[in-house]
């Protein structure tokens, strides 16, 4: 299996996370703030390999297939193996507001056939042109027709879920409304990676200051602002961390000591477990966020782990 690195030129050096944090930390301070530049601006760039995360790496293993939306059609990216044992449904990340999913290709592809998983990576309608419920909303639909169609198109019942940032966020809001409004708890498993679930702000957003180490302080401020707008972010739908957790699936949740999230996904798994479901949390020393988009030993034995985590269900 060829795996294309959808990186920057970092991946070309020994690895050092606190030197690639550094430098990652560099590069966006010696560039202006997310919120100072127009949305369609930051996201031509992104499109254009000029974040720190380099060049977009496109599978020809992916199939660009539509399914129904709420506000019109979504794009899926289809990741079909020669051989399926369940589906993954996967949910991008970029502060609902930025990304697509064909960001994430290279790793897809590498699930897909790692796990014999057919990965269905979906596109949602994004902030602020479309803030909150647009994207859950999006993202429910998604995850219902998914539901209703896995055996005829794919040959399995056998679901999981899961997304980076603010897919993992979206992922968990997706397994609560499916339980909550159409009374489903459809996922074996959930694939959760450095998600923001409190949109409050627990303490290490909070106390983690302006240090741009792809996110900080006022940037995840502002995606925030951007996506609620005016709703409570109190609300479970918005909050999952406030949410009833009874009958969700078997989690695996991954965060680097170098995330301002990393709050978020020990307090909420530490949540899941109380609740009563099997729940593995997995601190990666001197992460950052999205380390493991990277090629690299940190990046590649979180991956594995991941993998592995599925593979077990």
């Amino acid at each position: 299996q060829a795996r294309r690195s959808a990186v920057s030129a970092l991946d070309d050096r020994p690895y050092d996370p606190i030197v690639h944090g550094q430098e990652i930390a560099e590069f966006y301070g010696a560039r202006p703030s997310l919120w100072q530049v127009a949305v369609a601006d930051a996201r031509a760039a992104r499109e254009d390999g000029l974040s720190a995360f380099g060049p977009l790496s496109v599978s020809d293993m992916a199939e660009d297939r539509t399914i129904p939306g709420p506000a019109g059609p979504l794009r899926a990216r289809w990741f079909v193996p020669d051989e399926v044992t369940g589906v993954y449904l996967h949910i991008h990340g970029g502060g609902w507001m930025l990304g697509g999913a064909h960001h994430l290709d290279f790793r897809n592809e590498e699930m897909a056939r790692a796990c014999n998983l057919a990965v269905i990576s979906v596109d949602y309608r994004l902030a602020p042109e479309d803030p909150y419920p647009a994207g859950p909303d999006d993202c429910e639909a998604a995850a219902l027709w998914v539901v209703d169609h896995a055996q005829q198109e794919l040959g399995t019942d056998r679901m999981f879920i899961g997304g980076e940032s603010a897919g993992a966020h979206l992922s968990l809001v997706t397994m609560a409304r499916l339980r909550d409004r159409h009374g489903l708890t459809p996922f074996t498993a959930a694939n959760l990676v450095y998600g923001m679930y409190d949109l409050r702000g627990l303490p290490a957003v909070r106390q983690w200051g302006s240090l741009p180490l792809v996110l900080s302080t006022p940037l995840i401020d502002y995606f925030v602002d951007m996506f609620v707008r005016r709703h409570d972010l109190a609300d479970p739908d918005v909050s999952p961390l406030m949410a009833d957790l009874d009958g969700l699936p078997s989690a695996l949740f991954t965060c680097g000591t170098q995330d301002p999230l990393i709050d978020d996904s020990t307090f909420m798994a530490a949540r899941w477990q109380v609740a009563g479901m099997p729940t593995e949390l997995n601190v990666v020393e001197d992460a950052f966020h999205g380390f493991d988009y990277f090629d690299s030993p940190l990046g590649d034995e979180a991956r594995q782990h991941m993998y592995s985590f599925l593979n077990s269900h």
